[in-house]
């Protein structure tokens, strides 16, 4: 899964694409170099920013899933949004095939006034599948809270539903660690497993660099994270991604699952 974010405040600057221009050549990037999913995003939810109003990423998401329809109609798109209206949106006028949803952010300095039941109701209305992220910080609460989304998703009618531990959300930079010790126990739930770690802060803080210098941790982590068992890695540097599933599949080491 690509990256693509068309806002001005992304935490990796490298990775903010702001005209038809650059979504169009990032749309291509991302293909040519073996991603198969792009992830658009118009809000940045990183853990010191304010959201943007619901109207201001609304546009930016429209002319941006536009480019990216016209430049690969057939891709699968995912939106990353805490906004069950925006969700309906992108799936709606444009077609969009996934919701990948991190929760509203915590510091907001405005009301969110979608609760995630709302977001709940409203995927499991469009049929489409879900990416759920905890911000629990142990495996066990992840855990818990993951099942009881799960339940409350069921109950609904939404069948496909993917799990997202939430490096970065909630978490301390020890606790982020943690959770990737154990994270092959979340395949309980018996669901697809994304893991985001791109660049992020729980590398490059550990390193005592920044997010410009944090590609080869992030490769170490993302060799990690598929024998943990990660099924999607969401990811900025595709090429490097792709080239780490490619030489894990050539070794055919055994993944760690729970049975």
């Amino acid at each position: 899964m690509g990256i693509l974010n068309v806002t001005p405040d992304s935490f990796y600057a490298d990775s903010r694409q702001q005209t038809e221009h650059d979504v169009a050549k990032r749309t291509e990037e991302i293909l040519s170099q073996g991603g198969t999913i792009i992830d658009v995003g118009a809000c940045s939810t990183r853990p010191d920013s304010d959201p943007v109003s619901e109207t201001e990423e609304a546009e930016r998401l429209r002319w941006a899933l536009a480019v990216v329809r016209r430049e690969a109609p057939q891709t699968i798109v995912s939106v990353d949004t805490f906004r069950p209206q925006i969700a309906r949106m992108a799936v709606e006028e444009f077609g969009a095939d996934i919701i990948n949803d991190v929760g509203a952010p915590a510091n907001s300095k405005q009301p969110i006034a979608n609760s995630q039941t709302d977001m709940f109701r409203i995927v499991s209305r469009l049929r489409v599948p879900y990416i759920f992220m905890s911000r629990k910080s142990s495996i066990r609460d992840i855990l818990l809270d993951s099942a009881e989304a799960v339940d409350q998703l069921r109950s609904m009618g939404q069948k496909d539903i993917i799990i997202d531990p939430g490096f970065g959300f909630g978490k301390t930079l020890e606790q982020n660690y943690e959770v990737m010790q154990h994270m092959e126990r979340l395949h309980m739930l018996r669901l697809p497993l994304l893991v985001g770690i791109s660049r992020k802060s729980m590398i490059y803080k550990l390193l005592q660099t920044n997010p410009e210098q944090a590609l080869n941790g992030t490769t170490v982590l993302h060799t990690i994270a598929l024998l943990k068992g990660a099924d999607i890695l969401r990811v900025h540097d595709v090429r490097e991604a792709v080239e780490c599933v490619k030489i894990m599949a050539a070794t055919k080491i055994t993944t760690h699952t729970e049975s």
